[in-house]
C-alpha cells in the first residue's frame, strides 16, 4: 500500500526559471525511470495533476495551477488524477469521476475542495456525496446511481493504475509527458510548480523539434 508523503514546502520562489534550460534533473524535477504512456492526441503534450480532495496542499495548489490553467497554449492537454490510497481517498476519486459521469464536474471540482477544507465536511460516504451533488441539478438517486456503476469504479480502479505506474508516493503532483514529475519540494513552493511544469512543457517541445 502506497502511503502519502509529508511534504514540507521551503517557500522559495524561481524568479529566473524561464526557460527548460535552467531545469536541474533532480533538483526541479524528477524523470521517471520508465514513461508512462499518455492518453492525448498526437502533438499534444500532456500534464496531469494527482491530486486528493482532503489534501490541504492540493487545495492551497488550486489557485496558481487555475490561473496557469486559463491561459494554456492548445498543444498542453491538462488532465486531473485523483489518487488513489485507498479510504476516503477512493471515496473521493469516487466523487471526482461520478461528478464527471454526471456532466457536473467543472461545477463541483472547486465547491467540493472548499466543502471539505472550509465547511469541515469529509463528504466519504455515498449518501453525503450524493447529497452534495443534488445542488448541482442531478437528483440524489442519479448520484447515487453513479456513484456505484461499474464505470465509475472502473475508472477509479484505472487512476489506481496509473498512479502506480507513475510511482507517485504523494500528492499534489505534476507529471509533464508521462515522464517528468514535479513536487512541491522539488518545485520548492507550491506556486512554482506550474511555473516548472510549464518550462518542462518548452523541454518536450523542443526534444520533439531535434
Amino acid at each position: 500500500m502506497l502511503k502519502p508523503l509529508m511534504l514540507v514546502l521551503a517557500g522559495l520562489t524561481l524568479p529566473g526559471l524561464a526557460s527548460a534550460q535552467n531545469l536541474v534533473e533532480g533538483e526541479h524535477y524528477e524523470v521517471l525511470p520508465e514513461a508512462v504512456e499518455t492518453q492525448v492526441d498526437e502533438g499534444q503534450i500532456e500534464v496531469t495533476e494527482a491530486f486528493w480532495y482532503g489534501c490541504p496542499h492540493c487545495y492551497n495548489l488550486e489557485e496558481p495551477l487555475n490561473a496557469w490553467i486559463a491561459d494554456l497554449p492548445d498543444d498542453i492537454d491538462f488532465q486531473r488524477m485523483p489518487a488513489t490510497m485507498g479510504g476516503d481517498w477512493n471515496q473521493h476519486a469516487l466523487a471526482f469521476y461520478a461528478a464527471d459521469e454526471l456532466g457536473i464536474l467543472d461545477d463541483t471540482h472547486s465547491d467540493f475542495f472548499h466543502a471539505v477544507h472550509e465547511e469541515k465536511r469529509s463528504l466519504t460516504d455515498v449518501g453525503a456525496i450524493a447529497d452534495f451533488f443534488s445542488d448541482y441539478g442531478v437528483s440524489e438517486d442519479e448520484a447515487q446511481q453513479a456513484l456505484n456503476s461499474f464505470a465509475v469504479k472502473s475508472r477509479v480502479n484505472q487512476a489506481n493504475a496509473r498512479m502506480r505506474s507513475m510511482r507517485l508516493m504523494g500528492v499534489p503532483a505534476l507529471m509533464v509527458d508521462g515522464r517528468y514529475l514535479v513536487t512541491p519540494s522539488s518545485a520548492g513552493s507550491l506556486a512554482n510548480m506550474p511555473q516548472i511544469a510549464e518550462a518542462l512543457v518548452d523541454k518536450v517541445r523542443e526534444e520533439r523539434e531535434n
